[in-house]
């Protein structure tokens, strides 16, 4: 859960929510929410937090569950265009989202740094 991560985060840095929330702009009460899972944090937020901790910005998105969800729309989104393309056979269109698929497959598999 994001809120247990964010506490262990936190703790791991030696602050307390008050400190927290002073290098944060978050109000006490607020982080205290988050962390106890009764809020879900906007992603001004969880920015202002991972920076505070030291932490990535993408890991603290990913483990709140945002950036999967942006990554499979942005996905979505690709292969709406080409099969919407009106220039392209529908050949065109297979080959085009093979390829695309076997690049994301390719990336997933080994990362770039």
């Amino acid at each position: 859960m994001l809120g247990d991560f964010l506490r262990t985060q936190r703790r791991l840095a030696n602050l307390s929510l008050r400190q927290l929330s002073a290098m944060t702009a978050v109000s006490n009460p607020y982080l205290s929410q988050i962390e106890r899972g009764l809020h879900a944090p906007s992603v001004r937020v969880l920015k202002s937090i991972s920076e505070a901790l030291n932490l990535s910005t993408e890991a603290l998105l990913e483990q709140a569950g945002l950036l999967t969800e942006t990554i499979a729309t942005e996905e979505a989104a690709t292969e709406a265009a080409l099969r919407a393309d009106t220039r392209l056979t529908a050949q065109q269109k297979h080959a085009l989202l093979s390829v695309y698929h076997s690049y994301i497959e390719a990336n997933e598999a080994d990362p770039a740094p």
